[in-house]
């Protein structure tokens, strides 16, 4: 079994930044890909970015050029670089392993509002 926990939610005004960061510990041979999800008030669950082993990333439409997934494999870390978010960017962010039918995190809220 693979435990995952983030942190690094909170308030944000729009326009500014925040990192969100997800531990993986236990079975952590097969914990890839790794991904951040999140879900707001009356939504789907969605995906908003993803990576390989290898490195590769991929991103919802909605964040890219905005956010940026990346990865410490010795640490078992995955962040998440959230910058210029929006007021649409609320919602609780779920990290994930080894895709939707894998292991999620807890979630972490962030809220962006002035």
């Amino acid at each position: 079994q693979v435990q995952l926990v983030e942190s690094g939610g909170g308030l944000v005004q729009p326009g500014g930044s925040l990192r969100l960061s997800c531990l993986a510990s236990g079975n952590i041979v097969t914990i890839w890909p790794m991904g951040w999800y999140r879900q707001a008030p009356g939504k789907q669950r969605e995906l908003v970015a993803r990576i390989s082993r290898g490195g590769s990333t991929n991103y919802a439409d909605s964040v890219k050029g905005r956010f940026a997934i990346s990865r410490d494999s010795v640490k078992n870390m995955v962040y998440l670089q959230m910058n210029n978010l929006k007021p649409e960017d609320t919602a609780v962010y779920y990290c994930n392993a080894r895709g939707e039918a894998g292991n999620w995190g807890q979630g972490t809220q962030v809220t962006v509002s002035s």
